[in-house]
């Protein structure tokens, strides 16, 4: 993609998403996230009423007079994007690829952070981490992200989130909120998640082709698989070939909500010829 070309795309995503973000979600974005992100602030006496979780025990103990915890919201926070740039991103029967679905969704995301004056940072990940670009504020920090998520080329074709999460934990200490956003067709990285989510609050957002759920039946064609290169034809008029891909997909998406689940975190999927605008407002809302 040229110079040119890439500008005006940016620009176009921009006036976009940054409109949505503006007049749509930066109300919900705040109610959502802000007062979730507390640091500690002092010790005062206990008062009837007072969350009795919140008490400090040892200064308690010293004491012998019970004093409790007192927080405040903490005015600025991290916001991570780990996204999936493996190739099965370029994969797209609809209006657009998944890839340019993700661009605008992180836009949407990463202006949204920045009408709340917080910082957004990126991990491209594929079978092995790609880039990262750590966190910043500011608009032209925001339109470096979208310049990079529309011309990005990675080096690999496979996917493995659970590399991503490895680097997410070494690298990033202190909590953020942490957006994944990918197809989620890959599994084992139940281990680097479990410890993730311990430290950071994580939505995954599940980012599909309406194909990828099932396949018509269309006859004979040869298909690709983009992120190993191997070409295979296959007859969609057999309902078992229909229904082994169709199970295939369902074992991806099941593992992919399980391991949240049993982590207490979020998910949200959107199908690329439907709204995201409506999916995240949904979300936004129903986490308030």
């Amino acid at each position: 993609m040229d110079t040119n070309e890439l500008l005006r795309k940016v620009r176009k995503i921009e006036i976009k998403t940054k409109g949505l973000s503006k007049h749509l979600f930066s109300g919900e974005y705040h109610s959502t996230f802000k007062g979730r992100g507390m640091s500690f602030s002092e010790v005062r006496n206990y008062f009837p009423g007072d969350d009795v979780r919140n008490i400090d025990w040892n200064v308690t103990a010293r004491t012998n007079e019970p004093y409790i915890k007192v927080f405040e919201e903490e005015r600025e926070l991290t916001v991570m994007m780990l996204v999936d740039v493996s190739r099965s991103s370029l994969f797209g029967t609809t209006n657009q690829l998944k890839k340019e679905f993700i661009t605008e969704v992180s836009a949407v995301l990463a202006f949204s952070a920045m009408q709340n004056n917080d910082k957004v940072g990126v991990i491209f990940f594929s079978d092995k981490v790609e880039k990262y670009i750590p966190p910043k504020k500011g608009k032209q920090h925001i339109l470096r992200i979208i310049r990079e998520l529309l011309n990005f080329d990675p080096d690999a074709k496979g996917t493995d989130l659970g590399a991503a999460l490895v680097y997410l934990n070494n690298l990033i200490k202190k909590r953020s909120i942490t957006f994944i956003l990918s197809d989620f067709l890959t599994e084992g990285y139940e281990d680097p998640f479990r410890i993730a989510a311990k430290r950071h609050d994580i939505i995954g957002l599940r980012i599909f082709d309406p194909m990828e759920e099932t396949i018509p039946n269309v006859g004979l064609i040869r298909m690709a698989d983009a992120e190993t290169g191997k070409k295979l034809w296959i007859d969609t008029a057999s309902s078992k070939v229909r229904e082994r891909y169709k199970k295939y997909n369902e074992e991806k998406v099941s593992y992919f909500k399980t391991i949240f689940s049993k982590a207490g975190k979020d998910v949200v999927s959107i199908r690329t010829d439907h709204s995201y605008e409506k999916a995240l407002l949904g979300f936004f809302k129903g986490r308030r």
